[in-house]
């Protein structure tokens, strides 16, 4: 969930890319493809990834008996499970798709300063935050492209009659890097995450291990946030209450052993990897994907689990409006098109003419190119236009974004 009102630390090293290069060997390459579907082991982000990094040892922070404290004395609530609650699914529902899945217009609304711009690969049939009803939640959209290997978010997705979707937000993640958003900017979630990485999800359970962090939401948040989240929601101006990104960790000592094996599955991945606060919402809600595979009364067992049972782990560096990283945003010195104009080839072979569009930057790390193409790795990237197109270039590293444009004409 997101606070009504918009508003450990894994740092890279300043300037070191953000996206890895897309090699023959895709690491993707093994998910299933459909709602829900499985990734039959594969882990989205690095080793590397504070998602994927064991905690198990990571000191305490200094504060974390007042911030569990302020917390108060709420259990675990899975936010995910089988069937259907007031006729909307339970979780945050995915979809994989491959490449026969065409990019789609993504139409901005007013967050589209600190979104992503599309075409994004969303199918027809991706379910929402709530599905099926509408007009209720947040109705996260959640893609997985797994022949490139990215991810693709969207916050108050609506699906329209002609096949594009609106969103508030609309954010892009490479699946291969440890990447963040622009340092203060939003994602689909309120603390500047990817959705998916946090989620529990049955087909991990039933394998027998959740090798990630997790997500959860807390009712209260301060104007601060702890890296790799970006942006801060404060819903409460009191010290103890948590910065997004605060990482809390299961006690080493709490005894598991009278709870379900699915159970455990996940409090084993709370002890390991913890679990990392990334929006407002219920307090100590845990996010998950629905799967008609769950046992809700099982699941139902992690509200013996409290606040008190959790430690937090240290938070450094801790950002505020006050000391936020400051760095020059990407140069972009040129934006080119090969061949600049070019004419379609008649009937009866009607086909588009091929343009290469290049690009020179300085200190980018994501790169999109809008219309048509979306989210692109390297430096060059091949479009197909039918008439004259203006093509804009999206350049984006943690201190902000720059664009360029170069007009194709299409006699």
């Amino acid at each position: 969930m997101r606070c009504l009102v918009k508003c450990f630390s894994i740092i890279l090293a300043l300037f070191v890319p953000l996206f890895s290069l897309h090699g023959a060997s895709n690491p993707c390459a093994g998910m299933s493809t459909g709602i829900g579907a499985d990734l039959n082991g594969v882990v989205p982000f690095p080793a590397n990834s504070p998602w994927n990094t064991n905690i198990a040892n990571a000191p305490v922070d200094p504060n974390s008996n007042a911030m569990i404290s302020f917390i108060g004395s709420y259990g675990l609530h899975p936010d995910f499970g089988a069937g259907t609650y007031r006729g909307s699914i339970i979780g945050v529902p995915y979809v994989v798709v491959d490449s026969s899945q065409d990019p789609v217009t993504i139409n901005l609304g007013g967050l589209a300063a600190e979104s992503d711009p599309g075409p994004m690969p969303v199918p027809a049939n991706a379910e929402w935050q709530g599905y099926p009803v509408t007009g209720i939640g947040d109705r996260h959209v959640i893609v997985l492209d797994k022949s490139s290997c990215w991810e693709y978010d969207l916050y108050k997705g609506v699906k329209q009659s002609n096949g594009s979707w609106n969103a508030a937000v609309a954010a892009v993640w490479d699946l291969e890097a440890v990447g963040q958003r622009p340092y203060t900017w939003t994602s689909s979630n309120a603390a500047g995450f990817a959705e998916f990485p946090g989620l529990v999800r049955y087909d991990e359970v039933s394998a027998g291990a959740i090798n990630h962090a997790l997500s959860f939401t807390l009712q209260h948040s301060r104007q601060a946030f702890t890296p790799p989240a970006s942006h801060w929601a404060p819903s409460s101006t009191d010290s103890r209450a948590a910065p997004m990104g605060m990482r809390m960790r299961l006690k080493a000592g709490f005894d598991i052993s009278g709870f379900p094996p699915e159970v455990q599955v996940i409090l084993t991945a709370l002890k390991k990897y913890g679990m990392i606060m990334t929006d407002n919402g219920a307090p100590m809600f845990l996010g998950g994907a629905p799967d008609n595979r769950w046992n809700n009364s099982n699941l139902h067992m992690l509200t013996q689990v409290t606040a008190s049972d959790f430690d937090v782990v240290l938070m450094s560096p801790l950002y505020t409006p006050w000391n936020v990283p400051k760095g020059p945003k990407p140069v972009i010195s040129s934006f080119t098109a090969t061949p600049s104009s070019a004419s379609v080839q008649p009937a009866p072979n009607i086909t588009a003419p091929a343009v290469t569009l290049r690009w020179n930057v300085l200190y980018g790390e994501y790169y999109i190119v809008s219309p048509q193409r979306g989210a692109i790795r390297g430096t060059s990237v091949v479009v197909n236009p039918n008439v004259t197109t203006t093509y804009t270039l999206y350049a984006s590293n943690p201190y902000g974004r720059s664009t360029a444009t170069v007009t194709v004409t299409v006699p």
